[in-house]
């Protein structure tokens, strides 16, 4: 199985905020936004294992800004790491002021997807190779999370965790 990069499986989706999807201030409610980064995150997945996946967990989401009635919404998300039968996808939201042009960051997420055949059984999936600045420092901090995941479910002992322990050990602290 050939490894792929990150660039294999971005997406892109750009929509505008109507009023059907606003809460009473007018702000795009949570949830329809973690509907369209769950849709983007699953087409990223599906790239880059070329199979079905689906949503395994949703690790982690930052609301870190309002998306307001009229705004495009780019959401953007690619592979950051995989592992044997899983991959975690990193998804940045953007929103554009349609009337500025001004685009800041608005929220991110990372989602973990899992591979399956066309048993539903869990299936191998090719190694990823990141290749930009960003790309590495996702690809490094995802194998922390795993283990910080695996610990606090009781599926890893704390000291077979390295990168995790890394962080805390020799910090001179």
């Amino acid at each position: 199985m050939k490894a792929k990069n990150p660039s294999d499986s971005r997406t892109i989706m750009t929509d505008i905020v109507l009023p059907g999807e606003t809460n009473i201030l007018n702000n795009l409610f949570g949830g329809e936004l973690l509907a369209r980064m769950d849709r983007a995150a699953s087409i990223a997945a599906g790239r880059h294992c070329n199979g079905i996946t689906v949503t395994a967990s949703v690790n982690h989401v930052a609301f870190s800004q309002a998306v307001p009635l009229g705004s495009v919404v780019t959401v953007e998300a690619a592979v950051s790491r995989a592992f044997s039968t899983s991959m975690e996808v990193f998804i940045d939201v953007w929103i554009e002021n349609r009337f500025s042009g001004k685009r800041s960051k608005a929220n991110e997420g990372i989602y973990t997807f899992v591979s399956l055949d066309e048993s539903g059984k869990p299936s191998k999936v090719p190694a990823l190779v990141p290749e930009t600045e960003l790309e590495t420092e996702r690809y490094n901090a995802a194998l922390r999370r795993k283990q910080l995941s695996l610990v606090l479910a009781g599926k890893m002992k704390p000291d077979d965790a390295g990168e995790l322990r890394a962080l805390f050990m020799n910090k001179g602290v």
